[in-house]
């Protein structure tokens, strides 16, 4: 017998409902059973007795999870929503037989069942969903974006290492006049517990008055107390940030100031925001995995992201698309460490699909290089110069002389006209990224990119705007983990219903037959040296003389008056 599929019936019902949605409702319930989730409520259940609760509960807490997973999926996921829908919405009466429960009691319940267990119920849930639907975990699509916190907006603290590091001067010199200089470490911040040592020291010199005490000794014990606070409130904010962000907000420490692209106060995206950014891992249209970082950028939310992913499903995917903001040589690594085929952009995607910025050398199996005018390079070593970065090696191409690339290619470097280019890079990182553009190029990549824009962009356009979820509502990193696990699993409830009401199978983009492999565009060194030379006509001083605003300063202050 089902937990969350029998109804216990009533004589009379106050309302009518039709035969679809309840068919529908029906099958939601049904799909909850064969997922066993219910057993987490059992042990919740069984915690309670255990600690001696007298009493019957006053809801059956099967048909308030049940309510809390559809008003999810309908969009309903703050707490007044839930107990609004209960009291208006058709649906929600016949998921709680017409019980009413306050948004308090969804609060407790949600806190003390759910929060616990929420990323088993949600992989429970997923796993299900896809064996009701005869889908696979095979092609995982990555992408992430930026959701606004609930804090106050202006209640940000920055991380004060700036005036940490100018206070720990004037307390270096300060020890040096009351000279207690002794035993202080020459580099790095001195800590609270030293300073505070170091002021009982000066409070006991001036009790005894021995150990010739120099003068303005009082005063300059009473600067060290106030610095010794003041090293206290920065030591606080540094732990609170913590060494990956430089930021947080007084209502919520969890959450980072971040430039969102949509910006309610000015709509320009250029104010700052408490916000977390989200991952996504999404497969066939589904979320399978939904990780929340208080990073700014994605280039290091890859890894954690698919280690959450096979934590939850115990296996890891066969091939993965992703955007250039996760092409970085860690996560080219992780796949091939894992036997992933990675279809991941890198940074310099875009410039070298369109022509406009090709790649200025080709790495080639015989660890030699081929410039991109056709001259072969080799290793070589510089004496006198270092490495810019671990792992990278210098390549030497001699012969540019005469080169029509020559102008594009040393457009960043001082010298011009020289008859030989050294070129640093990582062979590592050179290797995954021509594998990666080669997977990119072809049939298989080609179809993996259009499945890429389809299912991970439309799963944030579909919960933003059609679910109306554009602000987190909890506070917490680990509360914000919950209420994504549960928006997202109402995403995929929502389509799962849709999909199991209608009998129409999941189709996606497959590429059509006689499609062949994309090619990059072939570079115009005329072009190229076109774009570089307009470039050069006028500096960036020049442009910023020609400005309107350094005429008027300086017709300002040469006393010249501008024209009507």
């Amino acid at each position: 017998m089902g937990h969350f599929s029998t109804k216990q019936g009533a004589l009379f019902y106050s309302y009518t409902m039709d035969v679809e949605q309840q068919r529908k409702i029906d099958g939601f319930l049904a799909l909850l059973d064969r997922s066993g989730v219910g057993k987490f409520i059992e042990l919740e259940t069984m915690k309670e007795d255990q600690a001696g609760e007298i009493g019957r509960p006053g809801y059956d807490p099967y048909k308030v999870f049940a309510c809390v997973l559809f008003g999810f999926s309908m969009g309903s996921s703050s707490l007044r929503d839930l107990e609004a829908s209960c009291m208006n919405d058709i649906r929600y009466m016949y998921l709680m037989e017409c019980e009413k429960p306050s948004y308090s009691y969804f609060c407790t319940f949600i806190n003390r069942v759910i929060r616990p267990h929420c990323e088993q119920i949600f992989a429970m849930v997923t796993s299900e969903i896809f064996r009701s639907l005869d889908l696979e975990i095979d092609d995982c699509f990555i992408d992430g974006t930026k959701f606004e916190a609930f804090p106050n907006k202006y209640k940000i603290v920055w991380k004060p290492t700036f005036f940490h590091g100018r206070l720990d001067g004037k307390i270096r010199a300060l020890f040096q006049s009351m000279g207690l200089a002794r035993g202080v470490p020459s580099d790095g911040l001195i800590p609270s517990e030293m300073i505070a040592r170091k002021l009982s020291e000066a409070q006991n010199l001036m009790k005894t008055g021995t150990g010739g005490i120099p003068e303005g000794f009082g005063q300059m014990e009473k600067s060290l107390s106030e610095y010794l606070i003041k090293v206290l409130e920065y030591e606080e904010k540094e732990r609170i940030c913590g060494p990956d962000r430089n930021s947080y907000y007084k209502t919520d420490h969890d959450a980072t100031a971040m430039c969102l692209k949509e910006d309610y106060y000015s709509g320009l995206g250029s104010n700052l925001h408490p916000a977390y950014q989200i991952q996504s891992v999404i497969c066939h249209g589904f979320v399978l995995t939904c990780y929340v970082s208080q990073d700014r950028t994605d280039i290091y939310t890859f890894i954690p992201t698919f280690e959450t992913f096979h934590r939850l499903y115990g296996i890891r995917p066969r091939r993965i698309c992703a955007d250039s903001g996760y092409g970085c040589l860690q996560n080219y690594r992780y796949c091939s460490e894992h036997g992933i085929a990675a279809f991941v952009k890198y940074q310099s995607w875009e410039g070298e699909c369109s022509g406009r910025r090709p790649a200025l050398y080709e790495l080639n199996d015989d660890n030699s290089i081929t410039c991109l005018g056709g001259r072969i390079g080799f290793k070589t070593e510089i004496p006198g110069r270092h490495h810019r970065a671990k792992g990278t090696t210098f390549y030497l191409v001699e012969g540019c002389a005469g080169c029509p690339f020559m102008p594009y290619c040393r457009q960043f470097t001082k010298e011009k006209s020289c008859d030989s280019k050294v070129f640093e890079f990582n062979p590592e990182l050179q290797r995954f990224k021509q594998k990666a553009r080669d997977l990119l190029l072809s049939v298989e990549g080609i179809e993996m990119r259009v499945n890429r824009s389809c299912q991970a962009e439309g799963n944030f356009g579909t919960i933003k705007y059609d679910m109306f979820y554009d602000r987190i509502r909890r506070t917490g990193k680990q509360p914000v983990t919950m209420e994504m696990l549960l928006t997202s699993l109402g995403y995929n409830l929502r389509k799962y219903m849709r999909y199991s009401e209608t009998g129409v199978k999941l189709k996606w983009w497959t590429a059509p037959e006689g499609l062949t492999p994309e090619k990059f565009k072939k570079p115009s060194a005329k072009r190229l040296v076109n774009r570089v030379s307009k470039k050069r006509q006028k500096s960036v001083n020049e442009e910023a003389k020609s400005s309107y605003k350094y005429k008027k300063i300086r017709n300002k202050k040469e006393g010249v008056s501008e024209s009507p």
